[in-house]
Parts: structure tokens; sequence; C-alpha cells
């Protein structure tokens, strides 16, 4: 029993995990999980891949948005893309999902032993419960695993700087299959420069272990993802990312911006740390700095590794402010033209890492009760027992509360809070909740009953009222899909399919226009009708589409969730319906005349 007590970090990851595991797993495809940017983006085109057998292929077009290169889609050298091509689409995704878990605590301990040296033992509660933290954050779901690899990467490179051997130079060349260069290599070559220059000059001399890491880095990245490379690089078609627009904010909304994303992050960064992490991290800079100030020890507050990873994350926060302001956003893209269109401001993608290290730092210190002549402790010391016991039990709490903070917030990407709790509403209520599970949201048995009655044989078509990603999904060729790099000529050749509709909404012009990634069928009177939900209504039943457009770029069939009102008279036939038991879609076909 004591050692079951002494070991309770260990039963509390395992029993998570296992829970974790557990509930998807056990659920299998009636879990409920997120649709943005996740079921209606790289899910369905992995299983797109998969359908066509093209994660390997090369000098081939895939069937949505009209057919575009397999090269504008993940690299098939990626651990998570290889999950996809190896198992079921559904079991891939729970199993990135555990692995970014793993992977996550995996790192963070091998860099917390690294960085606490001989006295790790001491500290192994705290690591593991802030590892645990930082691996189950709920992320952007397709890019968990970079997410949770950034400590590792920050390991290899402490590595490389100390003891560079040749083992650690191919970890770092194999790195990139756990992480993705546009969403994070790039930054972190940039950050490698940086800790280069800075390095550089507080040692003096050049430290060659992470010159030539960053030389190792960058050939990795260009091996595992050559087909990104070669699209960026080579390729001379003009993408929508020359007519994309971020918006050109003013001082005032930087500022917000700015400080938004300091105290609550972004949607796809989702750390969680505005409860718990930001107070005890921002109380701890307070009384840590009035410390040093009181001791006049100013070089400390310049040295202090939890003050620098304020700084970082402070960095992070001005830098996705300033590239709202557009002279700033022209300056780079005249720079490097190949930038044009890409969100440098996704340097907040490593804030989650800063906010988890700086709170490992805070508890850690609180283990070592430094600071205790700083007034904050002050109320502690008389009852503090022993070695410090209060203090690692305050900081035990705490590390324990982090944990369950996340595990019980309702963010985005928390697909087992939604999950249990859709669960739990089916036990309690007798009925399901309203949110629709995978399996519902892609209607497998649906759709291959609508393609056998149909005669199906790859006729390009189009999704009304649902994500073309469905009918990705399911083997049904589109015209219309979601990407963030595609041809500008196929952008203006959709857009006189949709024309109709973007006349009479001014905001999804806009949206369409200036983004143009979701190039969707739009309604002609609502901003949105696309809806993952079982109550699914909509005021207008017309739809605004120009069939002649739709017919030049080859379009056949329009898969629609909505009966149309006006489909003779836009030149459409209703060619079936299609209901099937375990899907909440009714289902309506129509072919052009």
């Amino acid at each position: 029993m004591k050692k079951l007590i002494k070991n309770w970090y260990l039963i509390v990851a395992a029993g998570i995990f296992l829970f974790a595991a557990l509930v998807l797993l056990g659920a299998g495809e009636s879990s409920i999980i997120s649709v943005h940017d996740n079921l209606d983006l790289f899910i369905a085109q992995f299983q797109m891949l998969k359908n066509t057998d093209s994660f390997f292929a090369h000098g081939v077009d895939v069937p949505f948005l009209g057919g575009i290169s397999r090269d504008n889609l993940p690299s098939e050298f990626s651990l998570y893309t290889m999950l996809f091509f190896l198992m079921p689409s559904y079991y891939a995704y729970v199993t990135g999902y555990l692995f970014k878990i793993v992977i996550g605590l995996g790192s963070a301990l091998l860099l917390a032993k690294d960085f606490c040296g001989e006295g790790y033992q001491k500290y192994r509660p705290l690591a593991w419960m802030t590892g645990l933290a930082y691996g189950i954050l709920n992320v952007f779901p397709a890019f968990g695993i970079p997410f949770a690899s950034i400590p590792l990467i920050v390991y290899l490179v402490r590595r490389l700087y100390r003891k560079p051997s040749f083992k650690w130079y191919a970890a770092v060349f194999f790195y990139p299959l756990l992480s993705y260069f546009s969403y994070f290599g790039l930054f972190i070559l940039g950050y490698m420069v940086i800790s280069l220059l800075w390095l550089w000059v507080r040692d003096k001399k050049c430290p060659l272990g992470i010159l030539f890491g960053i030389m190792t880095l960058a050939a990795g990245c260009i091996v595992f993802e050559y087909r990104l490379f070669g699209v960026m690089l080579l390729g001379e078609e003009e993408t929508i990312r020359s007519t994309m627009e971020a918006g050109s904010f003013g001082a005032g909304e930087i500022v917000k911006t700015i400080t938004e994303v300091f105290t609550r992050g972004m949607f796809h960064a989702e750390s969680v740390h505005t409860r718990l992490v930001l107070p005890v991290c921002l109380l701890y800079f307070l009384f840590l700095n009035i410390s040093y100030l009181k001791n006049k020890n100013f070089k400390g507050i310049f040295h202090d590794t939890f003050n620098l990873l304020m700084l970082v994350l402070i960095f992070n926060s001005i830098v996705y402010g300033i590239y709202y302001w557009e002279p700033f956003r022209k300056i780079v893209e005249t720079i490097c033209p190949p930038l044009t269109g890409w969100q440098f401001n996704r340097t907040v993608f490593f804030s989650p890492f800063a906010w988890y290290g700086a709170f490992f730092l805070v508890l850690k210190r609180l283990y070592d009760r430094e600071g205790k002549s700083a007034f904050f402790f002050a109320a502690f010391k008389k009852v503090s027992a022993g070695e410090g016991t209060l203090w690692r039990y305050l900081a035990n709490v705490l590390a324990v509360a982090a944990v369950f903070v996340i595990l019980l917030s309702g963010t985005r990407y928390n697909d087992l809070y939604y999950t249990c709790r859709a669960k739990a509403y089916e036990l309690l209520k007798g009925k399901q909740s309203n949110d629709l599970s995978y399996e519902e949201f892609y209607s497998v048995s649906l759709f291959k009953q609508a393609k056998e009655e149909l005669g199906y044989e790859g006729q390009w078509s189009a999704a009304y009222g649902f994500h073309p990603a469905v009918l990705e999904y399911n083997g049904i060729a589109t015209l219309d899909g979601y990407l963030g790099f595609y041809g500008q000529d196929y952008k203006e050749d959709f857009r006189k399919i949709i024309a109709p509709a973007l006349l009479r909404v001014p905001e999804s012009r806009e949206y369409f226009d200036t983004w143009g990634a979701r190039a969707y069928l739009y309604s002609g009177s609502e901003l949105s009708i696309v809806a993952a939900v079982r109550d699914y209504q909509v005021a207008d039943h017309d739809i605004y589409v120009d069939v002649e457009a739709f017919k030049a770029l080859g379009g056949e069939y329009i898969f629609s969730r909505i009966e149309l009102s006006n489909g003779e008279a836009v030149g459409l036939d209703l060619t079936g319906t299609y209901r099937e038991e375990n899907s909440p879609y009714t289902l309506y076909v129509y072919s052009c005349k």
C-alpha cells in the first residue's frame, strides 16, 4: 500500500489514459468527435486517399475540388498519416489521440529529467502530472502529435548543445515524422537560430552542435515533407494564397488581440491556462521579481528561466497580434514572396508548451521552497512541516488540479468530454444528444445505398446542407471542398457556381473572396446552413446556384440535406430520396437537366 501511495502519480496517469482509451474505443464510432477543422477536413481527406489508393502515389490527382494534386495533401512520411494508411479511419483517429498523450508525457519526462539533472527523482510526481496535463491538451487534432512532441525537440537541442553525437543528430533528422513543417518546423528552425545567436554571444564561441542540428533538421523536413516543398518552391500555379486577406486591425484591436491570446490562447492551441495555470504563473512572476528587486539582484531577473518562458509567451502573443497589422505583413511577403498568405502568427502554437513549462517551474520551486523570504510564502512558513512537506502537497494538488481542469473543460476539441456527456445524456434522458456521432456524421451505409441506386461511377458532385467532406469520405468526387492551398483559377471558376448566393449575402461573399479555403455551396439567405446536429432546420429551402457553371466544371449531382423548393426552376431534377435507420440525414439527390 505504501508503494502505491508513493507512486500515486503513476496511478493517476495510467487511470486517465485507460479511461480515455476505454471510452473512445468502447464507444467506437458512436463517439462525439469534433467537426471543425477535423471531420470536415483531414479525416475525410485521409479516407479519400485510402479510397483511391493514393497515399504513396505520384503524379495523380485526388477527386475533390475538381481534382487537385496528391502533393497538396499531407505527406505519407508522417506518423499521423501512417496511422490512417494502416488502420480504419476512426481507430486511426483514436490511436493518434492516445499517441499524442504518450508522446506529450514521454517528451515532457525526458526534458524534465534533463533539466533537473541528478535531482530529477525528487520532482518525478510534478514531471508526470504536468507532462500528463500537456499531453491531454485538446489542441488541433490533426497536429496533436506535433504539439505533443515540442518538448522532445527542445530536449534534443539541449543534448546537441551539451554533447553532440550521431544518435542525437539522427533523432533530429527523423523528428519531422512527428511534426509538420508549415505549422511547426519552420518556427522550430527559427527558434533554433535565435538560440544559436544568443548562445554564441553568451559563450563567445559558435555552438556548433546547434548549428549542425539546424542543418540536420532542415534536411529532415525536406526529405519527409518533399511534397510540400515541391509544391511551395517548384510549383508555378498561382494559388488562393495570393488573394487571401487576413484583415487589417487598428492599434486598439491589435492590443486587444494580443491580450486575449495571452490570457485565453486560441482555439487551435487551447492550453486551458486561464483558470489555474495563468493565475499561478502571474502571481509567481510578480513575487519572484519583487524578491529580485528587494535583493537588488537585477541580473537574476534577466537570467531566470521562468522569466524567459514568460517572455516567450509575450513574444508569441505580440506576433499573433502584429500579424493583423497589414503593413508589417506586407514587409514579410515582400522579403519572401513564397510566404504570401502564410500565417506567421502560428508562433502561438508554442505557447501551450511555454505555459506548462512555466507552471512546472513554479511547482518545482514550491518543492524547493525557493523564494521563502517573499511575503507570498510567509503565511505557510509557520505551519510548514519537516522537509517542506506542505509545500509539496500544495504543488501536487495544483498539478493534479491542472489535469482535471483540462479533462473537464468543454473546449472545442475535447472529444472525451463530449462523448461522456452524450452517453450520460442518453442514460439520463433516454434519447440521443443533438450532436452527431462520428458514424452519423459520415453515414456510410446511407451513401452506399444512394450510390448503388444511382449507379454512381465517379461523377463530379457537390454537397448542400452538409460538409463536402461527407461525400469525400464516402468515395464521391466533389467539385467543392475545404483546403487552404489550391489553384486561384479554380477558385474563380467555382465562384461562378455560387455567385447567385454570394450576391445575396455580403458576409458570405467577403468570406469566400478574401479567404476561399471553404469552396462550398452557400445559402442565399443564411450565413451558414452546414450544421452537424440532429434537429437540422433551415428557413429557406431555395438553392442559389448557377447550374450551367456547375455543369461547365463537369458537375452532375448535388447531394442535399435540404429538399429544394426551387430545384426545377434552377435546372435540377430530384433523382432520389434516401433514408437509413441509423442516419440522421434525409438525403435528396439532384441531377442537372
